[in-house]
């Protein structure tokens, strides 16, 4: 069911509609090097087969989890031959090229820069993180986000009434409700929608008229176990940072939601914990200095009793955390002191703070004109800093 044209293409209209520069390229068949950065099913590699099936160039296409630098190596040699006798260009497409390291990545990097070939590339991580600065400046990264529920539906009931590649052979009748609901279910994936539909068309056993029709119950059967959570993805980062967010803004609602969207992925309880404890002392610091109890309280809790039953042990630390006065005093102190420790000298302790416990110290006047705190009701008049930094404050 993988669309050959853009008419056949649902969704991304913001890259992809008329109009639109990426458009406007393909159908010229002048694309520059690109990369498609997006979550799975989201249409990468289906606009790059669209643009295969468009270009007069040369397309060649493999992924970088099964193909290396020797692989390139022939397909470099190839293209300068095309582009040498035939003047024909030859477009790459590298699929999950954040697979590739490096090494990888720069023995591409002069064939990109020089237009031996048209790179495309298709990657699910962050292109900041994953494709190197020198290839990175000389692509333009288009971004696709999850589809809509409206494109999904779309790309369901297209499936449905296809005859050839689709299951329109099945004579499967599902409801707008039922497309709908499991276009939600899907998280934006086509991929995963798809596969869902087939299965559950396919293990549904037809009425005697021989129709087929769906329910809820076998949608969602078919798509348990569909996808997995990535915990070293994007995704898993912009969760915990939604949470820390929220809490931050005292919004208890959206701080249970986002906890509960790691959990039921799969998320590891510890780590939402540990990051919890961090955050009572970053965010709410000395404003309750009872928040760092009960977040470290809560991770005690969740290592003794396990999951699923600490679930609720963890919503009750995020709501406490989102329902504390917040100060973030301690935490842009430190900064401060960590940029003074960073960027001055080491300097030496100065000698009234220092213990005396040899004869050798004394007579270095280590612990000379000390003021022992208690003997001043703690009024002393002192200096605790080193000479450069005296006076400096850190705290409010």
């Amino acid at each position: 069911m993988r669309p050959t044209t853009l008419g056949q293409f649902f969704g991304q209209n913001e890259v992809i509609g008329p109009g639109k520069m990426l458009r406007q390229l393909i159908e010229k068949d002048d694309i520059p090097s690109i990369i498609f950065w997006g979550p799975p099913g989201s249409g990468k590699t289906t606009l790059a087969r669209i643009i295969a099936s468009l270009t007069n160039a040369d397309f060649i296409s493999f992924s970088a989890v099964s193909a290396g630098v020797k692989d390139l190596k022939e397909i470099i040699i190839a293209a300068k031959d095309k582009r040498q006798f035939n003047n024909k260009k030859t477009i790459l497409f590298i699929d999950e090229i954040h697979r590739w390291n490096k090494s990888q990545q720069d023995a591409l990097l002069p064939y990109v820069e020089n237009g031996i070939v048209t790179l495309i590339g298709a990657t699910t991580e962050n292109p900041s993180f994953e494709i190197n600065s020198a290839l990175l400046s000389r692509t333009r990264v288009f971004v696709l986000n999850q589809l809509k529920e409206e494109d999904l539906v779309n790309i369901l009931r297209r499936a449905i009434g296809d005859q050839e590649a689709g299951l329109g052979v099945y004579k499967a009748e599902v409801s707008d409700e039922i497309l709908k609901y499991l276009a939600k279910l899907s998280n934006g994936d086509a991929r995963v929608s798809l596969n869902a539909l087939e299965f559950a068309v396919k293990a549904t056993k037809p009425q005697e008229s021989g129709i087929i029709e769906l329910d809820a119950k076998i949608i969602k059967e078919a798509l348990q176990k569909s996808h997995l959570y990535d915990k070293t993805g994007e995704q898993h980062y912009n969760i915990i940072s939604a949470l820390h967010k929220s809490l931050r803004g005292s919004d208890a609602d959206a701080a249970l939601y986002w906890l509960a969207r790691m959990l039921e992925a799969g998320e590891d309880p510890l780590y939402i914990a540990r990051r919890l404890v961090r955050f009572a002392s970053e965010d709410v610091g000395l404003a309750n200095s009872r928040a760092l109890e009960q977040a470290v309280a809560g991770y005690q809790a969740v290592h003794f009793i396990g999951r699923p039953e600490c679930n609720v042990i963890l919503a009750q630390v995020v709501v406490y955390l989102a329902k504390c006065k917040k100060s973030n005093d301690l935490y842009t102190a430190y900064l401060k002191v960590q940029q003074d420790v960073k960027n001055t000298m080491d300097e030496p302790v100065p000698l009234h703070l220092r213990n005396a416990p040899t004869k050798l110290m004394k007579d270095l006047n280590y612990g000379q004109d000390y003021k022992y705190s208690p003997d001043f009701n703690y009024q002393e008049e002192q200096d605790y800093l080193p000479e450069s930094l005296k006076g400096r404050k850190y705290f409010k």
